[in-house]
């Protein structure tokens, strides 16, 4: 008989979510064990022996880790359902037939390099600050922040009575109207960068994730796709140098 496990840790071993994410589908009642709704955090469940449901759907086996990476174009959700119709991520994965979720978010008007998975594990590595994996973006921003400014950011700022971490910013174009800054940051708070550049007068009008640590998207066309391999997954976690991208 295998080992007992935490209940959402299994939902994360089987890739349904991360741990993080797993844990607030059960608070939400979202999961059954044996026909019964848990909803606490410490459950822990025998795999093989219990049955577990996710949306009354059997949570079966783990299947073999695949790992995506997504150009994520204007107009699209990061859940895997929306209740007002709007297209999801995972429709523009043709010819995948696992099962995958995103690692983390990006706005409905937010492009560029989205992760998904059913490997929750690693989805929680990614995730987690601890890990302190990077994520950079090319923000278009409203007008010319000041040295100051951008020094603030760069040191950390309150938001929501907390201060960020310490980011990483490198103007790359301006003009009277609008600066094109690349930001890289290791936080993963939610809309934390457009909440960053709204904080010292200069909101961003237009994102992009250029990449997670030092896995770039390269000549990735928006709404394309590309499988992963171990060499791909190792280098999201390099900290040698922070993401550099040439300037146009």
């Amino acid at each position: 008989m295998e080992k007992p496990v935490r209940l959402q840790k299994f939902l994360a071993m089987a890739g349904i979510a991360s741990r993080r994410k797993a844990e607030e589908y059960i608070a939400a009642g979202r999961v059954k064990v044996d026909g019964k709704i848990r909803t606490a955090m410490g459950q822990q469940i025998v795999p093989g022996k219990h049955t577990i449901l996710f949306d009354n759907k059997k949570v079966e086996a783990k299947e073999k880790p695949i790992y995506i990476l997504l150009n994520k174009p204007k107009g699209y959700v990061t859940t895997l359902s929306d209740p007002q119709g709007r297209p999801i991520v995972t429709s523009l994965l043709h010819g995948i037939q696992e099962r995958v979720f995103p690692v983390g978010r990006l706005d409905l008007d937010t492009t560029g390099a989205l992760l998904l998975t059913n490997d929750g594990e690693l989805a929680q590595s990614i995730l987690h600050p601890k890990f302190e994996v990077h994520k950079t973006y090319e923000a278009l921003v409203k007008g010319q922040p000041s040295q100051s400014a951008i020094q603030s950011l760069e040191k950390g700022i309150i938001l929501e009575k907390k201060k960020t971490a310490p980011a990483n910013l490198r103007i790359k174009r301006k003009n009277k109207r609008n600066t094109l800054v690349i930001i890289t940051i290791h936080e993963g708070r939610k809309r934390q960068v457009k909440k960053m550049f709204q904080a010292i007068g200069h909101p961003v009008q237009s994102l992009k994730r250029l990449a997670y640590g030092m896995l770039e998207l390269e000549n990735l066309q928006e709404g394309q796709f590309r499988i992963l391999h171990q060499k791909d997954i190792k280098i999201i976690f390099k900290k040698k140098r922070l993401y550099k991208q040439k300037d146009s």
